[in-house]
């Protein structure tokens, strides 16, 4: 029995952060921040993913190229490196580019799970908007994969949510690059629905993953996965990808029905992702 599960509790401005170890499942640790779970990571086995909506985003990884083939890959947002192991494990030597408002998070996370050696794994610290604005022709150019998963605590701030920040994001991917959007949100999902018609002014390609039932008015908060991209996206054109029971996948004249009305996100006219505890939830 593990007597001391905690690895790290680290403060970070007014929040804390921490990271445990699992008492059924040694190998398998979690990072939260003010206790909102944020990243489950196994050592053991890095392709072992916790929750739904992170195996939607693996799963289009593994279509992105032939397996076994580097993937440039950037995650704007580190957490516990979820999905860089996911990807190290699975394309030994991919480079990747890791974007992190948290230095001291990073660090901490490192030390106490350090990553294989050989990973290609480069680290940038500051904000992703004030990175993806800035010139950085050396480190993220042509990326083939981006995971935008920018979560301060349980929000995402606007100005990582609009169209003038997506499309520096689109210029800074490849001609055929898929871009990954983390949410959380419930019904009516006006906050999904406005991401989703923002990136749809971005990219000629859109499609959005619902684990809960969209249509439910009485269903739980839950996590949305809006993909993007220039080129039609495999989890459209293979939905079999998705795994069983199969999320809801709504593109094409779904998605059009869906974000109809929905109003594009911009710097001016954009918001806050709705706190998990706001009133409107209860």
């Amino acid at each position: 029995m593990l007597r001391n599960r905690r690895v790290f509790s680290l403060m970070l401005d007014d929040r804390r952060a921490k990271l445990v170890q699992s008492r059924k499942r040694p190998g398998r640790y979690e990072l939260s921040v003010d206790g909102i779970p944020q990243s489950v990571v196994s050592m053991t086995d890095p392709t072992e993913l916790a929750y739904d909506y992170i195996r939607h985003i693996a799963r289009a990884m593994d279509a992105a190229v032939e397996p076994g083939a580097p993937l440039f890959t950037v995650h704007l947002g580190a957490g516990a490196l979820t999905l860089a192991r996911y990807v190290e494990a699975t394309r030994p030597g991919s480079p990747q580019l890791v974007v992190e408002f948290e230095p001291a998070l990073y660090e901490a996370v490192i030390t106490a799970l350090p990553l294989p050696s050989g990973a290609e794994v480069r680290a940038v610290f500051g904000d992703a908007r004030a990175i993806a604005d800035a010139e950085l022709p050396d480190a993220w150019v042509d990326a083939r994969f981006t995971v935008v998963d920018l979560w301060d605590a349980a929000v995402i701030r606007h100005h990582v949510a609009s169209q003038e920040f997506y499309r520096r994001v689109a210029a800074r991917s490849a001609a055929d690059g898929v871009v990954a959007v983390n949410l959380l949100d419930g019904h009516p999902f006006e906050y999904s629905r406005r991401q989703a018609a923002t990136l749809a002014s971005v990219f000629a390609h859109v499609a959005v993953v619902l684990d809960a039932e969209p249509n439910d008015d009485e269903g739980p908060l839950g996590n949305v996965v809006v993909f993007a991209s220039d080129e039609p996206l495999d989890i459209v054109t293979s939905p079999d990808l998705l795994g069983t029971p199969r999320p809801h996948l709504l593109h094409g004249d779904s998605l059009t029905s869906w974000i109809d009305g929905a109003r594009i996100m911009t710097d001016a006219d954009g918001t806050d992702s709705p706190d998990p505890d706001d009133p409107i939830w209860d």
